[in-house]
């Protein structure tokens, strides 16, 4: 199946990218080094395009509602402005996706869903839209999205708008205008856990948001950034990656994510996880830290000091702040103590971590 471009496809290529396949989509890996990227971000700023999002817009006066029916979070307490980390929990348990809900106006918000999952999450929503009185339009195809992340993100943004970008909190953003560009999503969020924001604008006028984030950041040592090193830098925050350490058989209690998850909503299957909830889970998503030289990778094997196999690995790095194999997997639920001493089976070596409570760092 021939891979999907995001709409700066080519400056990517220009700028060395390595190029790879994601979620059907050709997107941008690394520009330089993994390490080099990282730490561009924790301590500079850099800019990931991850215009392979999916953006939803639900509008109508059940838009609400909707909402409430499908997601576990409770959205009642948006307001225009306002974001909300989310899930939507399937039938059996488990989570058809994790996803960001912005409230933009009265009965209008947008759903921020995971790449590899906009076609199957918006024929869910649709399977699922009980309201009659609200539209769903999946706006995938019309926007690009620039994560700009990093201790100095604020500062080069700050040259391009007259937005008092240290005005918007967490979670909440602004729409105005930014780089010479009208009507941009400017929302303080992000997945690395470095500060910045994520900027949504129409396709049409990517190349000129990006351009002008580019030369505004020239002094502060501004860099693309690849999803590589994306993907460390959520790691080391604990954060979820969908398809790895959350998916259609993981239910929001295990992956801990109660906090997301509100039982005096009326949201798909909230019984059987309030169930759950009641009865106590069998299994936990914790993160883990090497205490001997290894790198931890997806589907390896957690055994007890005694031997016996408690778990396995959903995701893993080398860490390049802590310079260390860290990682999270599911364990039982007796062996999820911080501090508890487990081993991994790594190239048929048994190498001791211990559990530690995320973030890493």
């Amino acid at each position: 199946m021939e891979l999907k471009k995001v709409a700066l496809n080519d400056i990517h290529e220009k700028l060395g990218a390595k190029m790879v396949g994601f979620a059907g989509f050709n997107m941008p890996v690394r520009y330089t080094s993994d390490t080099e990227e990282h730490m561009t971000v924790r301590d500079d700023v850099g800019v990931f395009d991850v215009s392979h999002m999916g953006e939803f817009f639900v509008r109508g006066p059940e838009a609400l509602d909707l909402l409430q029916k499908i997601t576990s979070n409770d959205v009642s307490k948006l307001f225009p402005g306002k974001a909300q980390y989310t899930c939507m929990p399937n039938d059996d348990g488990g989570i058809v996706d994790d996803l960001l809900i912005y409230m933009i106006a009265e009965e209008q918000y947008m759903m921020v869903v995971n790449a590899s999952n906009i076609e199957k999450d918006f024929n869910w929503i649709r399977v699922k839209q009980w309201a009659e009185k609200c539209d769903v339009y999946n706006a995938s195809d019309d926007y690009s999205l620039f994560a700009v992340q990093g201790p100095k993100a604020t500062e080069v943004l700050q040259k391009i708008t007259d937005i008092k970008l240290e005005d918007i909190s967490f979670y909440s953003f602004e729409i105005g205008a930014m780089g010479g560009v009208d009507d941009v999503l400017i929302s303080a969020t992000g997945y690395t856990g470095s500060g910045g924001f994520e900027l949504y604008v129409r396709n049409e006028d990517a190349d000129i948001l990006w351009k002008a984030v580019f030369e505004a950041g020239k002094e502060e040592g501004i860099k693309p950034i690849g999803l590589a090193a994306r993907d460390t830098l959520r790691l080391e925050m604990g954060f979820c990656l969908y398809g790895n350490d959350i998916d259609d058989t993981t239910s929001p209690l295990e992956a801990g994510l109660g906090w997301i998850t509100k039982f005096d909503t009326n949201f798909t299957n909230k019984e059987n996880l309030l169930k759950q909830k009641e009865e106590g889970i069998s299994k936990k998503l914790v993160g883990f830290e090497l205490l001997e030289r290894g790198i931890p990778r997806n589907g390896y094997t957690i055994s007890s000091l005694e031997g016996s196999e408690i778990g396995h690995v959903t995701s893993g790095t080398m860490s390049p702040i802590l310079e260390t194999g860290i990682g999270m997997g599911y364990v039982q639920k007796k062996h999820s103590k911080p501090g508890t001493e487990i081993l991994l089976n790594i190239r048929n070596k048994q190498i001791k971590a211990h559990i530690v409570k995320p973030p890493f760092i």
